[in-house]
């Protein structure tokens, strides 16, 4: 399943969901994870409304995206399209999310993460330079 996370680096998640310059997406499976591309976040939108709506576009193939803040209205947009916000209480290494994920999907993952695993939750992603 893919996985977003808002980082300024790629390697910690740092970033608020409706400041972050881009998404660095993951493929993760219970035994392998690897980066698939970084998408831009960056978005022309005037209002905070069509700004989220570009970011959840940004990253519609995705099941979960990490972040460290993200607002109720906003978290609200991801839910109706399929994509579990995850907020983090600090600064947290992709690496060990990826890991805690990992297990979580060799174990008994709960009801909403086995739906997203067997949909395959993946879409089409141009790299871009962000």
């Amino acid at each position: 399943m893919k996985v977003a996370f808002t980082s300024s680096t790629g390697e910690r998640i740092d970033q608020h969901f409706a400041q972050c310059q881009s998404f660095h997406i993951w493929e993760i499976g219970p035994d392998t994870a690897q980066p698939v591309t970084t998408v831009s976040a960056v978005t022309p939108a005037g209002d905070e409304e069509d700004r989220v709506t570009a970011r959840a576009n940004a990253i519609s193939g995705c099941a979960i995206v990490y972040t460290m803040q993200i607002g109720g209205p906003a978290a609200a947009k991801l839910v109706a399209r399929r994509i579990h916000p995850m907020k983090t209480s600090s600064e947290t290494a992709i690496s060990e999310v990826v890991g805690k994920l990992q297990e979580v999907l060799r174990g008994n993952p709960p009801p909403w993460l086995r739906k997203a695993m067997n949909s395959g939750a993946c879409g089409s992603f141009t790299e871009q330079d962000a």
